[in-house]
Parts: C-alpha cells; sequence; structure tokens
C-alpha cells in the first residue's frame, strides 16, 4: 500500500461483488474524450486477449476512487506497445487532487520493478486538459512515436523513479 496524501490506497481485483461500484467510478466530463471509462475498459479487455490486460481497482479505505489497466508482459506488434503498456489510469472526479494518480503509478512502478520490467509505455490523446503535464511530471518522456490513432507514446524508465 502507499501513502497517498492522508489515505491509504490499495490495487484490488475486481470481482461480482465490487464491479458495480469500480465501474461507478467517472473522470470529470471534460476528462472524458482523454480517457475511456471502467466500462469500456473491460470491453477493450476483453477485445484483445493477446495486450494481456491487467487491471484492478483502486481503492483508499473501502471506496473506489480509481483504476488502472495495464498490458502486462505482453509481445509488441502492430497496434501493441510494451511489453509493459499503462493503457488506463482513471481517478474519479470527485476524488482527483489528493495524490491518487502518483501513488496508483508509484505502487506499479514497483509490481513492475518486482516483475523485472525495465519500463512502462503509456499515450495521451494531445489536446487542452490532456494528462500529458501529469505523465511529464512523473518523468515519462516522449519516445517521439505516435500510435495508429495519432496519441503520443510516453516511456517512463523506471529506474529513474525513486
Amino acid at each position: 500500500m502507499i501513502r497517498a496524501m492522508s489515505a491509504l490506497i490499495r490495487l484490488v481485483e475486481i470481482t461480482d461483488a465490487n464491479r458495480d461500484a469500480v465501474v461507478a467510478v467517472r473522470v470529470h466530463p471534460a476528462q472524458e474524450r482523454f480517457v475511456a471509462s471502467v466500462e469500456k475498459s473491460f470491453v477493450h479487455a476483453r477485445e484483445n486477449p493477446e495486450a494481456k490486460p491487467w487491471f484492478r481497482a483502486v481503492y483508499a479505505g473501502d471506496v473506489p476512487v480509481g483504476f488502472v489497466m495495464l498490458s502486462w508482459d505482453n509481445v509488441p506488434g502492430p497496434g501493441l506497445h510494451g511489453p509493459y503498456f499503462l493503457w488506463r489510469l482513471l481517478v474519479g472526479a470527485e476524488h482527483q487532487g489528493r495524490g491518487y494518480g502518483s501513488a496508483i503509478l508509484d505502487e506499479v512502478v514497483a509490481l513492475l520493478r518486482a516483475a523485472g520490467a525495465a519500463d512502462l509505455l503509456t499515450s495521451y490523446v494531445p489536446g487542452e486538459g490532456s494528462p500529458e503535464p501529469f505523465y511529464r511530471a512523473f518523468g515519462f518522456v516522449p519516445t517521439g512515436e505516435a500510435d495508429e490513432d495519432g496519441e503520443i507514446i510516453l516511456r517512463l524508465e523506471l529506474g529513474s523513479r525513486p
């Protein structure tokens, strides 16, 4: 677990018991063009098993505050980045600004390091209000590439994080 400001977060497997509460976590409406919903994430995971989707709910205490999904140790190829790719990261609108996003990434980085990963890729949709500043502040840097949808690819060298 990671201390995010005054709350502990934990990554929790999604089950029938917590699925509805996790699906109810939504970003601010102005952010919806930059990040797909939890429900759409589940659809993308089912439709792309070759991406080796790995996802977890993010809880602060007993409350789901976010969601994270990665491609976990996949074989990169057309339309597949990796082997480790941060596919989805969202924090519910009412929980933003409390350090949860960084805490989630800190936890993901620790898990990836334990798995022997050297770096983590992600992407963002360019535009006003995009998550680019958040990712850049965390340490991600542009690779100079864009994906087939025009999303800018970023890389985080896991050794660069304390």
